[in-house]
């Protein structure tokens, strides 16, 4: 989906603690537009902030903590099978998803991990370049 499918374009919301750490750390890359996430349901109801590179979504984070990373499925196999994400419920146009949740300073952590691996892809490093560090991370 893009970022004019989603609802009206505005600055994100603050999040409580741990998924701010992780919006403040995103927002600082360069090339990301930040925005409100919508509902799904109802584009007027706020329900977290979106990470774009262009028009391409990095990921978004909902208001409860959850991480929807819009990765492939060369990245999201790798991801599950290393523990690193968890599969995301949704199948159809979401395939190569994952999720994370963010409750802690080390899940902040590993979610700003995360959303550098999407926003790496999605900035032309290779595919190689990223398998291998996703094969030499650990969650802390």
């Amino acid at each position: 989906m893009t970022l004019e499918e989603k609802g009206l374009i505005i600055p994100p919301p603050v999040l409580t603690t741990y998924p701010q750490m992780v919006s403040h750390a995103i927002q600082q890359w360069p090339n990301v537009m930040a925005a409100t996430h919508w509902d799904l349901y109802n584009n007027t109801k706020v329900d977290g902030a979106d990470f774009y590179v262009g028009k391409n979504e990095i990921g978004h984070i909902h208001l409860d903590g959850t991480v929807h990373l819009a990765t492939t499925n060369e990245l999201r196999i790798p991801l599950l099978k290393n523990n690193l994400a968890q599969k995301f419920p949704y199948s159809g146009e979401y395939e190569g998803w994952v999720l994370f949740k963010i409750t802690t300073k080390s899940d902040a952590e590993h979610a700003i991990w995360l959303f550098q691996l999407n926003y790496e892809r999605l900035m032309g490093l290779s595919i190689e370049t990223l398998l291998s560090k996703i094969n030499n991370h650990s969650i802390k």
